[in-house]
């Protein structure tokens, strides 16, 4: 292995050393954006996090010559597996220095923590889980991520495949400008779709956000089980992520749709808060939350997250109608970008519609596969 050593961290030096790598190696790159250190620490604590309360990790450091070069983590989710009657396993939290030697230890030692558990094939990145951070940027290097996007240097991918790993599934992020969107006749579907469906859209009511938000989860976990990737959240889980997106969310950008009382989709839509966390570099204190206070009010892009709508409803009419509520508001608030992301590469009802209202494909990201 040319001097490099791959540990498991078991001890608080290692796992600070594998929250703290990125934030050395992406140091002079104009396009990362340091997380919270708090946030991540969050969704790694195997302790607190409720994705745990399913799921097992395990984080690897490579180091070389006493210095550290890479992380990875490990993940078996027990959700996961028992929602599709399969034993996958899946890596994710993937950082490295430009190396095949360190590419190859690390990428080694997960599969080997994984095939003890006897899984059949192993997916990644997903960090934890598709329901967070998940694929590889292997084509769009020329911009920061939005809000809950992933970003990494382009030679990950040459690195990853000449591990011997493959390609599962592609990811599209699309962008459009609000201004932009060509919705005349889009709006005359929606508007016919939604009348004859007897859909009516809302928006969150915040002062019953914990009661509004595990209606969402019921509808979520309706919506995308049919979805390639797709892993039920716990409504602990779901709750939880309710609960950090509620800081920054807009309610005119999380909307609801109803038929007489029954939810029967919903549309979600955040201010791309990367825009303010950059100017912190991952740090709350002494002058982090400042900096993310003031920029915040700055912000004037949106990533749209998710848009799902119970079987029964699902039309195109339907789907487009959130959508142009989505960018009615955004465009009534002031915003000008909106990003829509991740859509499946094959989701091709999803892809040619975004295309029809003039949104462009402009990033990439890849699973890739072990088996």
């Amino acid at each position: 292995m040319g001097g490099i050593k791959v540990v498991q961290a078991t001890e608080k030096r290692q796992w600070k050393e594998f929250v703290e790598l990125p934030y050395r190696l992406y140091r002079a790159d104009p396009y990362w954006v340091p997380p919270l250190r708090l946030a991540v620490k969050e969704l790694l604590n195997t302790e607190k996090h409720p994705f745990y309360a399913n799921a097992e990790m395990a984080g690897f450091v490579a180091q070389e010559d006493d210095r550290t070069v890479g992380r990875i983590a490990a993940i078996l989710d027990k959700n996961f597996n028992r929602f599709h009657e399969d034993n996958i396993g899946f890596f994710g939290f993937l950082e490295m220095i430009d190396s095949q030697p360190v590419a190859d230890a690390l990428l080694g030692a997960a599969r080997q923590w994984l095939e003890k558990k006897q899984v059949r094939a192993i997916q990644g990145p997903m960090s934890p889980s598709s329901n967070y951070e998940c694929g590889l940027l292997v084509d769009g290097f020329d911009s920061s991520p939005y809000v809950m996007m992933t970003y990494n240097p382009p030679y990950y991918a040459e690195r990853i495949e000449r591990a011997g790993w493959h390609k599962a599934k592609d990811l599209y992020a699309y962008i459009s400008s609000t201004s932009a969107v060509s919705e005349k006749r889009v709006k005359q579907v929606a508007a016919h779709a939604f009348k004859k469906k007897g859909v009516r859209v809302r928006s969150i009511n915040m002062k019953k956000f914990d009661q509004e938000v595990e209606a969402v989860w019921q509808i979520y976990n309706s919506a995308w089980q049919r979805n390639w990737g797709f892993v039920p959240m716990t409504k602990e889980e779901f709750l939880a992520q309710g609960k950090e997106m509620k800081q920054i969310l807009v309610p005119d950008l999380v909307l609801i749709g109803e038929v007489g009382d029954r939810i029967v989709g919903f549309a979600l839509a955040l201010p791309d808060i990367n825009e303010a966390l950059k100017p912190a570099k991952g740090k709350l204190f002494p002058f982090g939350l400042v900096k993310i206070l003031y920029y915040q009010r700055l912000v004037r892009n949106l990533r749209v997250i998710a848009l799902g709508v119970v079987e029964d409803y699902r039309t195109a009419g339907v789907a487009a109608g959130f959508y142009t509520a989505l960018i009615d508001n955004a465009r009534r608030l002031g915003y000008k970008d909106s990003e829509m992301s991740w859509i499946l590469e094959d989701n091709v009802l999803m892809n040619r519609s975004l295309e029809a209202l003039g949104a462009k494909r402009y990033k990439t990201y890849r699973i890739y596969e072990w088996n």
